[in-house]
């Protein structure tokens, strides 16, 4: 499992910037890139830092997040395109990820933003995001965000919960990861909105774990969908825990259905689950 993490920002990204900074001031020994591309088009950036030389297994963009919806949040996900490339990354692929290390990120992120709520420091939610956007690579990554406009961008008190999510996360995996996850079982996200109001209560609550969604809006489901988010979760599954509400409507649902039994493929809808 994943031992050597390196931080990736944009230079154009004040989110990065900003997280980037609060990071240095917890350690300045940790590896922390930086490019002059938007973040989401840095193609093959893992291959560029191993030709230079760099010893890494898991790659972490800090970043923004950007919404009309002017909504204070702190934000996880999966980067890769479930339909078109239209921010960054290649049609119809997407990235590694580690549903075990995702779940374990979340669940830091939601005790940092805790403890800073209790201290005042703190009006924003924590939130998981559907895959979604590049950049494209062949690492397993994920991305940490501050959304969602300049002002929170900015924010150093933002910027430190992240910074000190992952230093503890990071930490603590090192030291605990059999331990943290031997109860854990991965799992593929299905249906719901792109930010994923059930499957954040599944993240955080239960024993299942996912890196990859597929939101409502990338439907209907193929066969390469499936294939594909299987073979992009590093920890092999087969099964997939439904939004039943935010699978469209009925004849959609059924068609989703359908093909996870014909691909024998499990699945558990959110309301079974308790959380």
């Amino acid at each position: 499992m994943f031992r050597k993490f390196i931080f990736i920002a944009s230079l154009l990204d004040k989110a990065g910037m900003n997280i980037k900074e609060e990071l240095e001031k917890l350690d300045n020994n940790l590896s922390i890139f930086t490019t002059d591309r938007k973040i989401v088009d840095a193609e093959d950036i893992d291959k560029q830092l191993e030709k230079q030389g760099k010893d890494f297994d898991f790659i972490i963009f800090i970043s923004k997040h950007r919404s009309e919806i002017p909504n204070k949040t702190l934000s996880i996900h999966a980067p890769g395109n479930w339909k078109k490339a239209e921010l960054g990354g290649r049609q119809e692929q997407i990235c590694p990820s580690s549903a075990f290390f995702l779940k374990h990120l979340f669940i830091e992120l939601n005790k940092q933003n805790q403890v800073a709520r209790e201290k005042g420091e703190s009006d924003y939610i924590c939130t998981l995001e559907c895959t979604h956007h590049g950049p494209y690579i062949e690492k397993p990554c994920c991305f940490i965000e501050i959304g969602s406009n300049e002002a929170e961008w900015a924010d150093k008190k933002a910027g430190k919960i992240v910074a000190l999510t992952l230093i503890k996360a990071i930490e603590n995996w090192n030291k605990n990861n059999n331990e943290i996850t031997k109860k854990w079982v991965p799992c593929v996200g299905l249906g719901g909105p792109h930010y994923c109001p059930n499957l954040n209560k599944v993240q955080l609550n239960s024993q299942y774990a996912f890196c990859h969604v597929i939101p409502q809006y990338a439907l209907p489901l193929n066969e390469q969908m499936l294939y594909e988010v299987m073979g992009k979760t590093v920890e092999k599954t087969k099964l997939f825990i439904l939004d039943w509400k935010g699978l469209g409507k009925s004849e959609q649902r059924q068609g989703t259905i359908n093909l996870l039994n014909q691909l024998n493929l499990e699945h558990i809808r959110t309301s079974k689950i308790e959380k």
